[in-house]
Order: C-alpha cells, then sequence, then structure tokens
C-alpha cells in the first residue's frame, strides 16, 4: 500500500511540474505546443484522479482540472483547424482564426482556472497522506483495479455494439488508454493492445475533427470551400477507424 500511495504522490508532483512549465510556455507565448501539452497533462491528471473519487481533495481537484479542460477547449479547437488551413493552402482563412486567438496563451497561462488548478494540486498529496495515516486508502489497490475493470469493459461493450457512437468509443479509448498509463503497475496492458489503442484515438481524432470543422461550416459561410474535402475526409475517417477498432475487438 504505501508503495502505492508513493507512487501516486510521485506522479502528481510530476504533474504538476509539467503545469507549471506549460504555465510558463504560456505566458511566453513563444511555443505553439503549450497549449496541447497542458490540456493531455490535465487529462492525465485526471485519469490519476479518477479511481481516487471519494477519497478528500478528489472531488475539488477533478472539478478545477474540469475547469481548466472548458476553458482551453475552444482554444484548442481553433488551433487544430487554423492549422489545418494553412496545411490545406488556406491562408487567409488560417490567420483569421490565429487573429482569434491573440492573447489567449497569456490569458489561460494567469487565469484563475489554472492558478485553482495548481494551489490544489499542490496541496492534494497532504491530503492523500492524512488519508493513509486516517486508514482511509484501505482496499486502495482493489478499488482502482476494479475500476480500470470497468473502463475496460464499458470499451468492450461499445465496440461490441454494431451501432456504436464514434464519438463515445473515441473518450472511452483515452480513458483505458490514459487510465492504464497512470497506474501501468496495476493495468498491465499488452504492447500490441496499446499500440492499437494510440492507432483507434488517432483515427477517432481524425474523423471528429471532419466532423466538427462540417459543423462550423454551417455557421461560418467562409469554411465553406473546404466543406467537400471535409466530407471525403469524413467518409474516409469512418472506415480507416472501423478498420482500427475491428482490431481491438
Amino acid at each position: 500500500m504505501s508503495d502505492l500511495v508513493d507512487r501516486i504522490v510521485a506522479n502528481c508532483l510530476r504533474l504538476e511540474v509539467k503545469l507549471l512549465a506549460c504555465q510558463a510556455r504560456l505566458q511566453a507565448e513563444t511555443d505553439p505546443e503549450a497549449l496541447h501539452d497542458l490540456r493531455t497533462t490535465v487529462r492525465r491528471l485526471r485519469s490519476l484522479l479518477r479511481p481516487l473519487r471519494g477519497l478528500p481533495g478528489v472531488v475539488q481537484l477533478e472539478m478545477s482540472a474540469s475547469q481548466v479542460g472548458v476553458l482551453t477547449t475552444p482554444l484548442r479547437d481553433l488551433e487544430v483547424l487554423a492549422a489545418h488551413l494553412e496545411q490545406q493552402g488556406h491562408p487567409t482563412l488560417a490567420k483569421r482564426r490565429l487573429t482569434q486567438l491573440a492573447g489567449s496563451y497569456p490569458r489561460v497561462a494567469a487565469s484563475t482556472e489554472l492558478s485553482q488548478l495548481l494551489m490544489i494540486l499542490e496541496a492534494f498529496p497532504r491530503f492523500l497522506r492524512a488519508s493513509q495515516r486516517e486508514g482511509l486508502l484501505r482496499g486502495l489497490r482493489q478499488r482502482i483495479e476494479a475500476i480500470l475493470a470497468k473502463q475496460w469493459q464499458a470499451l468492450h461493450k461499445a465496440l461490441k455494439d454494431p451501432a456504436h457512437d464514434r464519438h463515445k468509443v473515441r473518450l472511452l479509448i483515452k480513458r483505458v488508454r490514459y487510465g492504464a498509463e497512470a497506474y501501468p503497475e496495476l493495468d498491465r496492458v499488452p504492447k500490441a493492445v496499446m499500440k492499437h489503442l494510440k492507432e483507434a484515438q488517432k483515427a477517432l481524432g481524425e474523423w471528429h475533427d471532419a466532423w466538427q470543422w462540417l459543423a462550423q461550416a454551417e455557421q461560418q459561410p467562409d469554411l465553406q470551400p473546404c466543406v467537400e474535402q471535409w466530407r471525403a475526409t469524413l467518409a474516409r475517417g469512418e472506415k480507416r477507424a472501423d478498420r482500427v477498432l475491428a482490431k481491438l475487438r
């Protein structure tokens, strides 16, 4: 038990350091990957916390992490779309989206949401140690293993459904993958399976991007020149995603 708690605490400290680094990079506005890395780090933190629900401090930390996600999602969506438009030979459309991002990174770095997350995360190891001293962590290993197993079961169930919702499957794959990475000693995923998870996440991510951009094009007339290409990308993405998901089954 002590070793497991030590690893969780060490993981929290590692994620805190990464978040602080991302905050500094956002403030400097010199790193195009800073926002993406911030969101990935927050996602890993939430995967670490999910099996710990019910312990003191977890709800507050999860809520704070969720608020950072809500704050940064539209900004990341703009980033991805702008990069795609530039790559596809639409620099004017790309520049229009990048203009909307002006000043966003320092605002995220100085935001109440990120500051609160860092403050709660800094204190969380002390809550965990206090819980350990009070005997609240008895059976923690079994609890974590049970929750990780439920995540796999939910994914298996979704994959077996012929009419599965690709959006739901994409989120379940993320949950399973990051959960396994958060607790590698408890969720020993074979390398081949992890490879398929990453492939499926990438394929579904590309499909989701095209789906999202088509929805935006209905509200943003200047994106109409891209609609035909995105429809083709969506169709290809569906087929590719289905092939990758078949490997997971």
